[in-house]
Order: C-alpha cells, then structure tokens, then sequence
C-alpha cells in the first residue's frame, strides 16, 4: 500500500496497474493513458491534469476521490465503485461505463454528450447541469439524484430509476423512456394515471 505520496510529471503510459492500493496520494501531470487497471483502490486521492485517454479500469475503485482537469476521452470503466468522487473541469467523452457504484459522485456541470452508463448504481449522484444530450442511461438506479438543469436530448434512459427528474426543470427533448417510467413522471407531475 503507497499512502500519501505525490506523483508528478510522470510517464505511466499503458502500465498495468493490477491490485495496487493508494491511500491519500495526489497525481500531478501523470500521463495514464492507455493503462490497464484491475482492481485496484484508490482512497481519497486528488488527480490534477491527468491523462486517463483509453485506459481501461476492471473492478477497481476510486473511493472519495477528487478528479480536476482530467482526460478521460475513451475511458471504459467496468464494474467500478467511484462513490463519493468529484469531477471538475474534465474531458469525459465519449467516457463508457458499465456496471459498478457511482453513487454521491459529483459530475455536475461535465459534458456528458453520448458517454454510457449500463447496469450502474448513482444513487444520489449529483448531475445538475450536466450535458447528457444523447447519452444512454439504461438500467441505472438514479433515485434520488440531483438532476436541477440537466440537459437529456435524445438521451436513451430506458429501463433507470428517473423517479428524481422534473421534466420542468430539465431539457428532455427527445430523450426515450419507458412506459412505466412515463407513469412515474406523469403521477410526480400530479396527474392520475388509470
């Protein structure tokens, strides 16, 4: 286990980083791209302007982490827990992401345009004025997220909890749903549904 040491500057360029734990480390500059990640922790550590382009993450986890200024363009994040971590300033598409925990993560504000995320948990993830025009959320539990001013165009959210959505306070325009969750959003908008 490497805790509290910073890594800055360096060259991690297509690494396999396989069961590695880090606890309170902070990565500065450090070009991850293309690297292979299999289940290995990082706890409440800070990534500034770091490359994650084309890495792959498999059951891993980013636990209460802090991300500002990052690359994830054509990051895959498979089985993964990023509970509790917050994105600012980052590039996430075309970011895809199947399965795992992301819930309480902050991605507010994030460009989110045609990223997917299947199978995953976000409870009480915060999305308030992300853009997730022509995204697909299919089968994510999103009950009681933060969804003020988000942005759905054409957005695929078939088969997710969006019991929190206010289409009011939303731009849905296109954006696919199910029946039952067209039930859900006409009862929360107070009509009776028979």
């Amino acid at each position: 286990m490497t805790e509290g040491q910073r890594f800055s500057d360096e060259d991690w360029y297509g690494e396999e980083l396989d069961g590695r734990t880090y606890t309170k480390c902070s990565f500065f500059e450090v070009d991850m791209t293309e690297v292979v990640n299999t289940g290995s922790t990082f706890e409440e550590c800070t990534f500034g302007n770091v490359k994650f382009n084309a890495s792959r993450h498999a059951s891993a986890a980013f636990i209460n982490c802090t991300f500002k200024r990052c690359n994830l363009f054509d990051t895959e994040f498979e089985g993964c827990k990023l509970v509790g971590s917050v994105f600012s300033e980052c590039t996430t598409r075309p970011m895809r992401v199947r399965g795992g925990d992301w819930s309480f993560a902050v991605l507010s504000g994030l460009d989110l345009r045609n990223c997917v995320f299947r199978d995953v948990r976000m409870r009480e993830t915060d999305l308030t004025a992300a853009d997730c025009e022509k995204a697909e959320f299919l089968n994510v539990d999103m009950a009681s997220a933060q969804l003020d001013r988000i942005r759905l165009v054409g957005a695929d959210l078939r088969g997710s909890d969006i019991s929190a959505l206010n289409p009011l306070n939303a731009e849905v325009k296109g954006a696919i749903i199910g029946v039952e969750q067209a039930m859900t959003i006409a009862q929360s908008l107070g009509f009776t549904v028979r």
